[in-house]
């Protein structure tokens, strides 16, 4: 006999994902990328994030322009849901042709959130928080083999609208 799927508990998903609202808005500021061994790139950066069908997804959309020409050296996508089932934030992120998928975890007042992902011989955590200035920081780091961790990227922008 074939079992009935469990019914997600929509009410609760929403209310957890009420704890994002943080993020919810237009940012502009600047960013420092690794781009390879020793070679950071610094950008123009913008994030915007929007709550999508009804509360259910979290929609944040980053990009960044070199800051010699304007042209595009960061293009990301993310997708944060809850998972209800297991009590875990989710994230499928896309860029550079890549996607992703982490767990996500609220961290400090609610006003933070970090993930990584391990992928072969490489690490990464990101750290993302509001800081007490309002602005939205991202400190990312990445590790290969046995090497200590290096920074991989640091942003920190500004809210221009809600």
């Amino acid at each position: 006999m074939a079992q009935t799927p469990r019914a997600p508990n929509v009410a609760a998903q929403r209310t957890a994902m009420e704890k994002l609202e943080f993020l919810v808005g237009d940012w502009s500021g600047g960013a420092t990328v690794l781009r390879g061994p020793g070679q950071f790139v610094e950008m123009a950066q913008t994030e915007s994030a929007q709550f999508k069908l009804d509360g259910l997804v979290l929609v944040i959309e980053g990009v960044g322009r070199t800051k010699t020409d304007g042209k595009p050296a960061l293009q990301a996508l993310g997708l944060i849901s809850f998972d209800d089932e297991t009590g875990t934030y989710k994230m499928r992120a896309f860029n550079d042709g890549r996607w992703l998928e982490a767990e996500v975890k609220l961290a400090g007042t609610g006003n933070s959130l970090s993930w990584g992902f391990t992928l072969g011989p490489y690490k990464t955590t990101t750290v993302l928080r509001i800081n007490e200035n309002g602005e939205w920081t991202d400190h990312g780091e990445i590790a290969v083999n046995d090497r200590p961790p290096q920074k991989m990227m640091d942003l920190k922008v500004r809210r221009t609208s809600r």
